[in-house]
């Protein structure tokens, strides 16, 4: 699965350092329009280093975000990138731990960024993931229907009475959380994809996926407990290796 040439040219600004598919794509959970109980878009998301008049002049630029027929592409500057990624954010650390296939791009830049990936590990990632998954777990029953798959995705829920799509993220979000904590290692491509195709199908009942969530956030919290992970980021060598970052790519040409 690649990225059309014109399409590129919409989604990328310039200097992309390092860009790949996320969401269902990245998880092994992607299933094309044609099943009539899709509602995936194709997700990517980058990390570029700005325009030179954005870090001394009076640009600002922090992101990138274009919906595109079924792409949905979101690039951020290095330094807001950065600061989600020491939030502990799960959809941007998520593109750390991409399978090699999954990358689109990979400058010299990106590779550095994904060799220091451990500096953005740490206990934190407790409560991120587990407030993404309780925001998951509240729009599940609350039937909230945009972009492009909305009208679908609405009768499904209608047909349901829940959202089988928040469904599978809040499961997938717990289990990831768990890893995290526990290894230090995101895996991002799912070893459960089937089951949670399954679940984004509307196979599980309602009543099921709330006691394996109810199951999860009990196994998150002792996750936590026992992690051995840093209690926070290392803010310090992450500004380190932003400088060094920055420093490098961008020049006195540069608009």
């Amino acid at each position: 699965m690649t990225i059309p040439k014109n399409i590129q040219d919409v989604l990328l600004p310039p200097n992309t350092i390092l860009l790949g598919y996320v969401g269902s794509i990245s998880h092994g959970t992607w299933r094309p329009n044609s099943d009539p109980t899709s509602v995936d878009d194709k997700d990517i998301q980058g990390v570029c280093v700005g325009p030179t008049a954005s870090y001394f002049g009076l640009q600002t630029f922090e992101q990138k975000v274009i919906q595109h027929d079924e792409w949905d592409s979101c690039v951020y500057e290095i330094r807001k990138y950065f600061r989600l990624l020491l939030n502990q954010n799960p959809n941007v650390l998520s593109l750390l731990w991409l399978e090699p296939h999954h990358y689109l791009i990979r400058t010299e830049p990106g590779n550095c960024i994904l060799a220091n990936r451990h500096l953005f590990v740490s206990k934190q990632a407790h409560k991120s993931f587990n407030g993404y998954a309780y925001a998951q777990m509240q729009r599940m029953t609350h039937g909230v229907f945009n972009g492009r798959l909305g009208a679908r995705r609405k009768a499904i829920y209608e047909s349901l009475g829940y959202d089988a799509k928040c469904a599978a993220h809040l499961i997938r979000l717990l289990r990831m959380g768990i890893e995290f904590l526990t290894e230090g290692e995101l895996h991002v491509f799912r070893p459960d994809a089937p089951q949670l195709v399954a679940i984004k199908r509307g196979e599980w009942s309602l009543d099921q996926v709330k006691a394996e969530a109810t199951r999860l956030f009990a196994l998150a919290d002792d996750a936590y407990v026992h992690s051995k992970l840093p209690n926070h980021p290392n803010h310090k060598a992450a500004e380190q290796l932003l400088i060094s970052i920055v420093q490098d790519c961008i020049t006195p040409q540069q608009t």
